[in-house]
């Protein structure tokens, strides 16, 4: 393997977005208003899901574990970017950028773990609807939130270690507006393939596998719904698992926009761009997606309101 002529890098310096300087400030406010609703709308489903006794169901616990994803996601991810925002760019340790690395793929991977296990929840409520007591208790969905994290965990622990035993080299710049894999990887002193290969391995088992099941889900669950005689049941069916179906379309459409579809030809503003959806945009629109389809949170919210006014 042939070894590159420059020298070990200890700081990373993270270009971030190519922002004019006379909209720079409203960027910054824009970003860190995102920031304060994101955390707030989620919070906010948790702290409903945990105190109102009508959101003790598999539905909710799963979205409460999936704000928590939120939360850790966007978390990560935008402090640093509200830095280089204000200063054209965020200069971090390497090991911090691996830091930041880490957790942005854990809460990437529990996502998709966490929105396949709601697939499957949704699929036994309309398909298996007399059997979904049994099969969906609350000890059986702590094993799979359980599952879905140390999953996680494992998938990423293997990445780092992967990625641990090779060499990098400066300098070290980094054009993106947050650490992921393949910017790092292109600071290598020696050839990525192998790790590239590891790497795909271990993501078609926690990332593409929980897609297809999700998708073969959804395709059992519509066709229940076409059978279902009366179009206003339809409808009423259909909307117990719409919130979810948008989320999942979200998600998985801008992972495949960065991630499988060749990156020749594009920009490294529109990767970037397209970056932004699902490391700010999917953590903020999530608890606005349910929020608005769905009664029971809308219930729960008018109730805690009810209460304080009295």
């Amino acid at each position: 393997m042939e070894k590159k002529n420059v020298t070990s890098i200890t700081i990373i310096h993270l270009l971030g977005l190519q922002i004019p300087h006379s909209i720079r400030f409203l960027i910054f406010f824009l970003f860190l208003i995102i920031y304060c609703v994101t955390i707030c709308g989620n919070l906010l489903i948790i702290t409903l899901v945990s105190c109102s006794k009508t959101l003790h169901s598999p539905m909710y616990f799963f979205l409460s574990q999936l704000s928590v994803s939120d939360i850790l996601l966007i978390t990560d991810i935008l402090p640093n970017m509200l830095h280089s925002v204000l200063f054209k760019e965020a200069i971090l340790s390497f090991s911090d950028c691996h830091t930041q690395f880490y957790f942005f793929a854990f809460s990437e991977m529990s996502e998709c773990l966490l929105l396949t296990a709601m697939s499957y929840d949704r699929y036994l409520a309309i398909c298996k609807p007399l059997h979904y007591n049994l099969a969906m208790n609350f000890q059986i969905c702590w094993i799979m939130v359980t599952a879905c994290w140390f999953l996680s965990f494992l998938a990423i622990t293997i990445h780092t270690l992967m990625t641990s035993q090779l060499k990098f080299c400066g300098p070290g710049i980094v054009d993106h507006f947050f650490c992921d894999l393949d910017p790092i990887l292109q600071l290598s002193c020696y050839d990525t393939t192998n790790v590239q290969l590891e790497v795909t391995f271990v993501n078609v088992i926690i990332v593409i596998t929980p897609f297809f099941i999700t998708i073969a889900s959804y395709f059992y669950i519509i066709s229940a719904i076409l059978k279902i005689s009366s179009i206003t049941g339809r409808h009423k069916v259909f909307l117990t698992c719409s919130s979810h179906l948008t989320v999942v379309s979200i998600f998985y459409g801008t992972l495949v926009c960065v991630y499988l579809l060749p990156s020749k030809g594009q920009s490294g503003n529109t990767t970037k761009f397209i970056s932004l959806l699902y490391t700010v945009g999917t953590p903020l629109l999530n608890p606005i997606i349910y929020s608005l389809r769905n009664q029971d949170l809308k219930q729960a919210v008018a109730k805690i309101i009810n209460h304080s006014n009295q």
